[in-house]
């Protein structure tokens, strides 16, 4: 017998090949722990009742002010829909009010907070983080402390200071005492204080002084946080009510805040005309949050070496 009749017979039939089984994508979290079907629910369920609770009302303000005269807003159970949706209620509020001139003062306003912070906050940030001086503990210190102080028991003291000043009635004293804000500083100095310092010592060895060391090393390796002290200083510039009612007595210096307060006197009883000023409030936050969120939430690994 030949090796190859002795090879025929001892081998053995080939299997039948299994079939190829789908299994489930597998859910874990950060961690690679896997998560059970009722525990994925829960957080799904918790994010949708925190979603309702913050983006509810904006929602339900922007479905009231596009509903007509006709249609009752407070009928029960309440519709969320309009009916027949139409834009006359912003025509209204630009009618009653000159808002589009209230809106460039508060953009006027918004924008030289946003830069004065930027600013000051940057460079504020970079001395209390890198630079080696006496008293920086303490000035630190200052700036921690400062944002335990409440609004209201400083804005006589501002007042009285911008009217020594001879600031009252201008927008520049309404941008004055918030144009470097403690907590946009210490921001700063967290995301500076987590850049390496061998990138700067490198940069010091090639005679790179501490001006130029801030600007093209520390400064565009904090591009997000400086993003979070954008939206920030917009934010608390476009919303902010009390301060410039106090220090403006012009009405054609009023911000946005303080002219919208008409439509609540005026027309107190149109809620159409008080939620399209509201979204006409709003909208410039929401636009302004849109283009720069891929800095805002690259802002929480700030300071990282890239490799």
């Amino acid at each position: 017998m030949s090796v190859l009749e002795k090879t025929a017979r001892t081998r053995r039939p080939a299997r039948p090949a299994r079939p190829h089984v789908t299994r489930a994508p597998r859910i874990t979290d950060e961690r690679g722990r896997r998560i059970r079907p009722a525990e994925l629910l829960l957080r799904y369920a918790l994010l949708l009742a925190v979603l309702a609770l913050t983006a509810g009302p904006f929602l339900w303000q922007l479905s009231t002010s596009l509903k007509g005269p006709t249609e009752d807003i407070f009928s029960s159970p309440p519709k969320f829909l309009p009916g027949h949706p139409t834009l006359h209620n912003y025509t209204r509020v630009a009618r009653t009010i000159p808002v589009w001139d209230y809106a460039l003062n508060s953009l006027r306003v918004a924008a030289a907070s946003v830069v004065t912070n930027c600013a000051g906050s940057a460079l504020a940030g970079y001395a209390l983080a890198r630079l080696r001086y006496r008293g920086r503990k303490a000035a630190a210190l200052v700036f921690l402390l400062a944002m335990l102080v409440p609004v209201e028991g400083i804005i006589i003291a501002q007042f009285t200071t911008m009217r020594e000043l001879g600031l009252n009635n201008t927008l520049i004293g309404v941008v004055l005492p918030g144009s470097v804000a403690a907590m946009n500083v210490l921001l700063m100095r967290n995301a500076f204080r987590n850049l390496p310092y061998e990138i700067e010592e490198a940069a010091y060895v090639d005679g790179a002084n501490a001006w130029q060391r801030f600007r093209r090393i520390a400064l565009p390796a904090v591009k997000g946080t400086l993003a979070v002290v954008a939206i920030f200083a917009f934010m608390g510039a476009w919303d902010d009510f009390l301060w410039p009612l106090i220090v403006l007595s012009d009405p054609d210096k009023f911000t946005l805040t303080i002219g919208l307060n008409y439509l609540h006197g005026t027309f107190a009883n149109d809620e159409r005309l008080v939620a399209a000023g509201t979204v006409i409030a709003v909208a410039p936050l929401i636009a302004l949050f849109a283009c720069l969120q891929r800095y805002f939430f690259r802002g929480v690994g700030e300071g990282a070496v890239k490799g």
